[in-house]
C-alpha cells in the first residue's frame, strides 16, 4: 500500500516460476521498452526469480544514482554477483566503498594509467597483425582483451585455464538455475571463482615489485598507513578483471561494428589516426582523437556494455514519485535510456556527431553515475581508442552486403554470430 501522496508501482508477475525471464533475455531492450510503454517509467515484474522494479528514462536514473537519502544498496548487485565476485567494488556501499575507492584509486592515477597505456599498446601491437583476414571479430577481441588485462594488470602472460575460468564467473550471474547442477553455468561460475582465488591469492602472498595493477593495489596506502589485506586484493583483482576486459570487448565489437557500417566514419577516423601518428600513443595524443571519441560515444549509447545496474532499497523510498518499499530489487535501464525517442532523435541511428555538443548529465550513461560511477572509465576509454587507432592504421574492414547483426542480452550484449568481418590489409 503506498503512503499518502506517492503512486504505486504498476506491473504484472508474467508467467509462473519464470515471470518475464525469457522475454528479458530473449528481447532485451525490445521487451524494456514495451513495458515502459504499457506502465511508464516505473513498473514491476518477476524476473530471475525476484520482483524487479525497472526504473527507465534520464530522471529515474538520476534518483537512483544520486541516492540522496541512502536508501539505494548495491546489494541489488548482490542477487547476480555476490556469490562470484564477493565485496567487489561494485558490491560495497557507502563509508565502506568510500574507503576502498579512495584507496583502489592509487592504482588509477594518471600516472599509473599512462604506464598501463604503453602496456596495452605493446599487446596490440603484437597481436593484431597475425588476425586472418576473415574473422569473427568478438572472439578475436575477447581473447586479445583478456591478454590485455593479463599483462596490464597482473604483469603475466594470459593464462588460458584462467581465461577459462573468467568466462565461467561473467556468465554464472545470470544463470536461470541457482545452483550447481554439473554442467551448468552456475557450476562453472563456481568452478571459475575458485581457480581465480587460488591464483590471486597465492599472487598477493608473495613479494611484488612492478608497474601492474595487482603490485599497485598490494602496495596502495593512505595516508593513515591503511592498505588492503590479502584478501581484499583478491576480491578486487577478480572483479576488476571482468569488468575491464568484458566492457572493453563489447565496447570495441560495437565500434568496429558501426564503423564497418558507415565506411564514411570510418574513413574520417582513420584520417585522424594517420594524423595524429603511429604510435605507441601517449594519454595526451590519445586525447586528441576527437573522432573517434565521438564514435565510442555513439556506439556506447548504441551497445550499453552494462544493460541494467541493479539496486536494492534497502529503506522505504520513492523513484519518479512512486513508492518503492524496503527489500525491493531497482534495475536501472541504461540501455534502454540511451535509446528512447523522447532524449535521442531517430535513436537507432548511428550519428556520432551528437556528441560534437553537450549531453544532458543523466541522458547517457554507459559508466554510471554518483559515488559508484565506473572507476577505470578513463583506462576503459583509452584502452578501446589504442586498439581502434592500431586497427584503422593497418586495417580496413567491411561487413557482408545487407548485414546487420543481433546483439544478445542474456548477459552482457554480445553478437550472436560473433560479427564476421573482413579485415583487408592497408599496404
Amino acid at each position: 500500500m503506498a503512503p499518502a501522496g506517492l503512486k504505486p508501482v504498476m506491473g504484472d508477475s508474467g508467467w509462473p516460476v519464470l515471470g518475464h525471464t525469457v522475454g528479458l533475455l530473449r528481447h532485451g531492450v525490445e521487451y524494456q521498452l514495451r513495458r515502459y510503454r504499457e506502465f511508464g517509467p516505473v513498473s514491476w515484474a518477476n524476473v530471475f526469480g525476484t520482483k524487479m522494479v525497472a526504473a527507465v528514462g534520464p530522471e529515474a536514473a538520476r534518483e537512483v544514482f544520486v541516492n540522496k537519502d541512502k536508501a539505494f544498496s548495491q546489494d541489488g548487485w548482490a542477487y547476480f554477483l555476490e556469490k562470484f565476485f564477493p565485496r567487489g567494488l561494485m558490491l560495497l556501499d557507502f563509508d565502506e566503498h568510500l574507503f576502498h575507492r579512495r584507496l583502489m584509486q592509487e592504482a588509477f592515477t594518471a600516472a599509473r594509467v599512462s604506464g598501463y597505456m604503453a602496456r596495452v599498446a605493446e599487446v596490440v601491437r603484437r597481436e593484431t597483425p597475425s588476425w586472418p583476414e576473415q574473422l569473427d571479430v568478438y572472439p578475436a577481441l575477447k581473447a586479445l582483451t583478456l591478454d590485455v588485462a593479463a599483462e596490464v594488470f597482473t604483469g603475466e602472460p594470459s593464462d588460458p585455464v584462467l581465461n577459462e575460468a573468467f568466462v565461467g564467473v561473467v556468465r554464472a550471474g545470470t544463470s536461470i538455475v541457482r545452483f550447481p547442477v554439473p554442467g551448468g553455468r552456475w557450476s562453472a561460475g563456481l568452478r571459475g571463482r575458485r581457480r581465480l582465488e587460488e591464483y590471486f591469492r597465492a599472487g598477493a602472498s608473495s613479494p611484488r615489485s612492478g608497474d601492474d595493477l595487482f603490485t599497485a593495489l598490494c602496495h596502495a596506502r593512505l595516508e593513515d598507513g591503511s592498505a588492503f589485506s590479502t584478501e581484499d586484493v583478491v576480491n578486487h583483482m577478480i572483479f576488476l578483471m571482468m569488468a575491464a576486459h568484458d566492457t572493453a570487448t563489447i565496447t570495441t565489437t560495437a565500434a568496429l561494428y558501426h564503423l564497418g557500417l558507415h565506411p564514411e566514419w570510418q574513413e574520417q577516423a582513420r584520417a585522424e589516426a594517420r594524423s595524429v601518428g603511429s604510435g605507441p600513443l601517449s594519454v595526451a595524443d590519445l586525447d586528441r582523437l576527437e573522432v573517434l571519441d565521438m564514435v565510442i560515444r555513439e556506439s556506447l549509447r548504441l551497445v550499453t556494455p552494462v544493460p541494467s545496474p541493479a539496486r536494492r532499497a534497502i529503506a522505504d523510498t520513492e523513484i519518479q514519485g512512486h513508492f518503492v518499499p524496503a527489500g525491493t530489487m531497482v534495475s536501472v535501464t541504461l540501455w534502454l535510456n540511451h535509446l528512447l525517442p523522447e532524449y535521442w532523435p531517430d535513436p537507432h541511428r548511428f550519428d556520432p556527431l551528437r556528441f560534437s555538443r553537450e549531453i544532458p548529465r543523466y541522458n547517457w550513461l554507459p559508466f554510471g553515475a554518483g559515488a559508484h560511477k565506473c572507476i577505470g572509465l578513463r583506462f576503459g576509454m583509452y584502452e578501446v581508442k589504442t586498439l581502434l587507432h592500431q586497427l584503422l592504421l593497418t586495417r580496413r574492414w567491411e561487413l557482408p552486403p545487407n548485414y546487420r547483426t543481433r546483439w544478445d542480452p542474456t548477459a552482457l550484449p554480445i553478437p550472436v554470430d560473433n560479427l564476421p568481418m573482413t579485415l583487408t590489409r592497408i599496404p
